[in-house]
């Protein structure tokens, strides 16, 4: 026991998502491998070449295998099929074919191995890559980002065939890992009852704000460096403009400003599978503004610049996932509104962090009277503000989360059961 305790066990990481792309799971899947690396572990991430939220192969990684060190980080990126509109069997095929570069990869030795979720194809492929080796096989960790189960029924997607085999093949991945990390306790609880996985071998870490701690940006400065509009309320979203995200709720929060020539600007930061459709939806309004990804730094001032940050979800979506934009919204210490389920799991958030205010999802107007509310109480926007920056700090600090993750696969690593 103490020869296992005076080193760390060797880790590898299995994820569709990786750094240099910006937003969703990529960045926590980068910083976990990078502070383990830092704490002494050897890290190994076997990921996709980068492709997301553009859903297109980034220029100068289209090797069928690029081998590479980052950040003490051993990374093994594998071209894969991705579709240009990321739905239905598309969807799948990536996945699987992503899948089949890791069940034919050289994996070396691994005491754990770390498989992100989603890609859930992938991951269970992984799975039966570890079911059928005859040699020593690593400890498997399940680190669960989003629940596909719930959201294929919250999005309406997919005939109830395709339904049963994804709540089949979710259910088997869970149960065959030796633990499963989710980043909620709803998840977890979903895990519990609806997967049959046992409670003691789920355990809950959230993720974090992967900015570095600082101060807030001063507003003015955000939008002089970015050459955002002065003297109007910012209303900015990033993040991922994909079906789930039903941001066609903005554009016609936009169009509603121009009909009653309102000082708003709704400014949409980012890429996805639904953003040329949504370009075409907002052709004519002039309170709208899509702007491509930023870097770390230009993303926050571009939440700096912001008078409000907004969550937007599609009508239905509830509990399927935690938006990653809600950890960067709370540090930049502005108010968020939601326009989301309001019992579900993103209205939980704000309300627990007391950050902002929620309206009903697929209700422009509502969403446009808050805004318009909001910027016209600067008492109401600083309290949000600080409250947010508040809950990062006490429920969303990186290094406590990693500190965590830490005890989490030591344990795995000696025992192969949970913490």
């Amino acid at each position: 026991m103490e020869e296992w305790m005076s080193s760390h066990p060797n880790v590898c990481i299995f994820g569709l998502n990786y750094p240099p792309e910006p937003t969703g799971i990529a960045p926590y899947t980068g910083a976990l491998a990078v502070e383990l690396s830092q704490k002494g572990y050897a890290v190994v991430a076997h990921v996709a070449q980068p492709h997301y939220p553009e859903w297109a192969i980034r220029h100068g990684f289209r090797q069928w295998v690029r081998r590479e060190r980052v950040d003490g980080v051993e990374v093994q990126r594998r071209l894969h099929y991705v579709p240009a509109s990321p739905r239905g069997i598309r969807r799948l095929i990536s996945e699987v074919t992503f899948g089949l570069r890791l069940i034919f990869a050289k994996w070396g030795q691994p005491d754990v191995a770390i498989a992100v979720s989603p890609s859930l194809f992938s991951t269970a492929l992984v799975v039966l890559r570890l079911k059928l080796a005859t040699r020593r096989r690593p400890r498997l960790i399940v680190w669960v980002q989003d629940i596909y189960t719930l959201g294929l029924a919250e999005t309406g997607e997919g005939s109830q065939l395709s339904q049963r085999i994804m709540r089949w093949v979710e259910g088997a991945t869970f149960r065959a890992a030796d633990q499963v990390v989710v980043i909620h306790q709803r998840f977890a609880s979903f895990v519990c009852r609806e997967f049959g996985v046992d409670d003691s071998r789920v355990a809950v870490v959230r993720n974090w704000t992967h900015l570095p701690k600082m101060a807030p940006v001063d507003a003015d400065e955000a939008r002089t460096t970015l050459d955002w509009p002065k003297g109007i309320t910012l209303a900015v979203h990033t993040g991922n403009m994909g079906s789930k995200q039903g941001l066609e709720n903005i554009v016609e929060a936009a169009r509603l400003a121009d009909v009653r020539q309102l000082p708003v600007h709704f400014l949409l930061v980012g890429d996805g599978g639904e953003r040329a459709s949504l370009e075409g939806l907002a052709r004519g309004i002039s309170r709208i503004t899509f702007i491509d990804p930023l870097d770390d730094d230009k993303y926050r001032f571009a939440l700096g610049a912001a008078d409000v940050l907004i969550v937007n979800e599609k009508p239905g979506v509830s509990a399927m996932a935690v938006p990653s934009k809600l950890t960067s919204y709370f540090d930049a210490g502005r108010p968020v509104v939601g326009a989301t389920d309001p019992g579900g799991i993103t209205a939980t958030e704000i309300e627990a962090a007391d950050a902002g205010v929620i309206v009903d999802a697929g209700d422009p107007e509502a969403l446009l009277n808050t805004i318009i509310q909001l910027a016209a109480d600067p008492e109401a926007m600083a309290r949000f503000g600080v409250n947010g920056r508040l809950y990062r700090a006490s429920v969303l600090d990186q290094e406590a989360a990693i500190e965590r993750w830490s005890d989490v696969i030591d344990h795995v690593a000696i025992t192969g059961t949970p913490n």
